[in-house]
C-alpha cells in the first residue's frame, strides 16, 4: 500500500510532482479527471490503475486454475488410473491437483489483498477529487448543486466506482479462464466447445432487457437518497433553531416521510437486481444441464471416456461462475454509470475566477475604495460600516473580499425518475441550461472590473489566492469544524502558543478554552455543536485575528455575546490590530465607541461618515440605526 492514500493535487493550484517513493509503485494520475461523459470516466479511473489492475487479473487467473484446470486433471485420473487400476497415475495426478489447489489458494489470498487495495485507492481518489474541487469552487459550491448530493458522490457514488474495479479483475480473469476451459473441451469434442464458447455471450444478451428498468430504478434509489442526506444535512444545520421554535417534530416527520420513499426505491431496484440475479443463475443452470446431456450422449455413442465426461461436468460446473461474474461486470457498469453521470457534474465545475494574463501585486499600506458604495477605508484605521438593512453591509464585505453572492438556490443533479422519454430530456436540458446561466452570469461579474480598489489596483488585476492572502473576511456563517481546540485556532499549525494565546485574549475566548477538557488538544464536536452561539462566535473572531491579514474584515463579530464581553472584544480589538487596517460591520456602540471612522450606508451608498460622536450629533438616521442606549456606551 504504498500509495495509499492516493496522491490527489488541489486543483487550484500547479499539481506539484508525487512523493518519489510513490512514483515507484504507482504511475497514477488524478489532476485532470476526463469529465466528458460517465463512460469517459469510468475508463479514465481505471486507465490510472492499469498496470495494477492487469497484474490483479493475472492473479484472479490463477485463483482459478483449480476450477479451470482441475476437471481435466481428475478425469485423466479416471482413464489413466482409477479404470485400469493403477494406483501410480492416480498418485501422480493427485499430486498434480494438489499443486493446482495450493497455487489457486495462494493466488486467492494474494487477490484479495490486491483488489482491497485497487479498490480503496480508486474510492478515496474519488472522495479526495470531490473535496478538492469544492475546496476549489469555494462558497460558490453551495449555489451550484445541494450540499448532501455532494456527500452523496463522494461516500456512495465513490464505492460504487471502487467495486467496479474489483469485478472488472474477476471478469478478465474468468474470460481467460472460460477461454481455456474452452479449448481443452473443443480439443476433445468440438461439438461441445462451440456449445461453451456460444453460450455465455448469448445468456448476457438475453439478460439485457432487464438492466434498463434495473439501472432507472437504481437511478431513482440515488436521487431519493441523495434528497434524504440533504434533509439530513440542513435539519443538523439547524437544530437550535428548530428547538427554538418547537419545529422537531415537523421537521422529523418530514424526514421519516422521505425514508420510507427512500425505502420503497430501495425495494423496487432490489426487486429488479433479484431478477436479473435469478436471470443469470436460470440461464448458467440451463447452460449446466444441456452441456452434461450432450456429454452423456458422446459417452452413450462412444465419442468420450467416462473420465472426459466426469471432465466436462467439471467443466460445466465451473463455467457457471464465469457466465454469472459477467452478468454481474455488467451490472456493476450500470451503477457505475449513474454514480459517474453524479460524479463528473461535481468535477466538471470550474470556478469563475481567472487570473489576469499579468497580475498585479496588491500595495501595502493604500487606502481601499468600493465604488459601488462609495466607502473609503484609510490604511491602518478601524472603520466601521453601519447599516440598518444588515444584508447591505454584508454585501459590502462579500465585495471586499472578492465573493460573489451565494443567494441563488442550488440546482440538482438529479430529475424525476418518473419521466420518462422526452419529457426526461427536456428535463435534463432545463437543468443544463439553468446551471450554464448561472456559470455565465458569474463569469460575466469576475471578468470584468471589480470596483473596489486597494490604493490604485482593482481586485479583478490581482490573482485571486493573493486577494484571499492579504484580504480576510470573517462573517456570521463562519463554521467550527470538528477536531482539536489548536486545529480550532490554527487550523494551518503556524502559531506559536504566544501568538495563539494573544488571539484567543482579543477575541475575549479564554474561558472557552478553560472550560475545554484536554485544553489545546481538547476535541471539539462538529459544527462546534458542543459550543454556545457566543463561544463559537469568538472562536471563529479568534481564528480570523491569528491569521494576522493585511487586511480584516468583519461582519457582526459580537452579535452572540453579552455586553461586558463585547466591551472586552472591543477594547483588545482595537489594540490587537493598531496599524493595520480593519473594516467591521457593526451597529453596536461599544465597538462604535472605539472606531477611528464610520461610516453610514443606506440605500447601498454611504451617505455620511466621520467619528461616532459627531454622526450621533450630527445625523438623525445614524441615531435611529444605533438602537443601543446611550447609558451603555457611557459605561464602557
Amino acid at each position: 500500500m504504498h500509495d495509499f492514500p492516493p496522491d490527489v493535487p488541489d486543483f487550484s493550484s500547479t499539481p506539484q510532482p508525487a512523493d518519489s517513493r510513490r512514483r515507484r509503485w504507482s504511475t497514477a494520475d488524478y489532476s485532470h479527471p476526463d469529465t466528458r461523459s460517465p463512460s469517459r470516466f469510468l475508463r479514465w479511473m481505471l486507465k490510472q490503475q492499469a498496470p495494477v489492475l492487469a497484474m490483479i487479473s493475472v492473479v484472479a487467473l490463477t485463483q482459478m486454475l483449480p476450477g479451470s484446470i482441475g476437471p481435466y486433471l481428475v478425469g485423466r485420473a479416471v482413464d489413466e488410473g482409477i479404470i485400469p487400476r493403477n494406483m501410480s497415475a492416480v498418485l501422480d495426478w493427485s499430486l498434480v491437483l494438489l499443486v493446482i489447489i495450493v497455487l489457486g489458494a495462494a493466488g486467492g489470498i494474494l487477490w484479495h489483498t490486491l483488489i482491497v487495495r485497487a479498490w480503496l485507492v480508486s474510492m478515496y481518489a474519488v472522495t479526495k477529487m470531490v473535496t478538492r474541487k469544492t475546496t476549489q469552487m469555494g462558497h460558490i459550491q453551495a449555489t451550484r448543486m445541494p450540499t448532501g448530493e455532494i456527500l452523496s458522490v463522494s461516500s456512495g457514488d465513490s464505492e460504487q466506482i471502487g467495486a467496479l474495479h474489483e469485478v472488472l479483475t474477476r471478469a478478465i480473469g474468468a474470460g481467460i479462464a472460460y477461454l481455456m476451459v474452452a479449448g481443452i473441451i473443443l480439443n476433445t469434442s468440438v461439438q461441445m466447445g462451440v456449445v461453451v464458447l456460444v453460450a455465455a455471450p448469448v445468456l448476457v444478451v438475453l439478460a439485457l432487457p432487464l438492466l434498463k428498468p434495473l439501472q432507472r430504478r437504481q437511478a431513482v434509489e440515488r436521487s431519493t437518497s441523495s434528497e434524504l442526506t440533504s434533509m439530513a444535512t440542513d435539519i443538523v444545520a439547524g437544530l437550535r433553531i428548530l428547538r427554538g421554535i418547537g419545529g422537531e417534530r415537523t421537521f422529523a416527520q418530514n424526514y421519516a416521510t422521505q425514508s420510507q420513499v427512500v425505502r420503497r426505491s430501495g425495494v423496487a431496484a432490489g426487486t429488479w437486481q433479484a431478477a436479473v440475479d435469478a436471470t443469470g443463475v436460470l440461464f448458467a443452470g440451463l447452460f449446466l444441464v444441456t452441456l452434461t446431456w450432450l456429454g452423456a450422449r458422446q459417452v452413450v455413442a462412444g465419442a468420450l471416456t467416462v473420465g472426459q465426461l466426469i471432465s466436462f461436468f467439471g467443466y460445466a460446473v465451473f463455467m457457471v461462475w464465469p457466465i454469472q461474474t459477467f452478468f454481474e461486470l455488467v451490472q456493476k457498469w450500470v451503477r457505475s454509470l449513474v454514480a459517474a453521470r453524479k460524479t463528473i457534474a461535481v468535477l466538471g465545475q470550474q470556478p469563475p475566477w481567472r487570473d489576469p494574463a499579468t497580475p498585479l501585486r496588491l500595495p501595502a499600506g493604500a487606502p481601499i475604495r468600493d465604488l459601488e458604495t462609495g466607502l473609503v477605508a484609510e490604511p491602518g484605521l478601524l472603520t466601521i460600516v453601519v447599516s440598518a438593512v444588515p444584508d447591505e453591509s454584508a454585501a459590502l464585505a462579500d465585495r471586499l473580499g472578492r465573493y460573489l453572492a451565494t443567494e441563488t438556490d442550488p440546482i440538482s443533479l438529479d430529475i424525476d425518475e418518473s419521466i420518462k422519454g422526452r419529457r426526461a430530456r427536456q428535463e435534463r436540458a432545463r437543468q443544463a441550461e439553468a446551471r450554464a446561466r448561472l456559470v455565465a452570469r458569474d463569469l460575466a461579474i469576475t471578468e470584468r472590473q471589480w470596483g473596489v480598489e486597494v490604493g490604485p489596483v482593482d481586485l479583478a488585476d490581482v490573482g485571486i489566492e493573493d486577494v484571499r492572502r492579504h484580504i480576510v473576511v470573517s462573517d456570521t456563517s463562519g463554521l467550527v469544524f470538528a477536531g482539536t481546540f489548536q486545529s480550532a485556532i490554527d487550523p494551518h499549525g503556524q502559531l506559536t502558543r504566544q501568538q495563539a494565546e494573544r488571539a484567543l485574549h482579543t477575541a475575549a475566548a479564554e474561558d472557552v478554552f478553560e472550560a475545554m477538557p484536554g485544553g489545546w488538544q481538547g476535541v471539539i464536536d462538529e459544527r462546534g455543536r458542543g459550543l454556545s452561539g457566543g463561544q463559537r462566535q469568538r472562536l471563529v473572531l479568534a481564528r480570523a485575528i491569528a491569521v494576522d491579514p493585511e487586511v480584516l474584515v468583519l461582519v457582526e463579530p459580537t452579535s452572540a455575546v453579552d455586553a461586558h464581553t463585547e466591551a472586552l472584544i472591543a477594547r483588545r480589538l482595537t489594540a490587537h490590530r493598531n496599524g493595520r487596517t480593519t473594516i467591521v460591520m457593526s451597529v453596536s456602540p461599544l465597538l462604535l465607541h472605539y472606531a477611528d471612522r464610520v461610516a453610514l450606508m443606506s440605500g447601498g451608498r454611504i451617505i455620511d461618515q466621520g467619528r461616532h460622536e459627531e454622526l450621533l450629533e450630527r445625523s438623525p438616521e445614524y441615531r435611529q440605526v444605533v438602537v443601543r442606549s446611550m447609558e451603555e456606551v457611557i459605561d464602557v
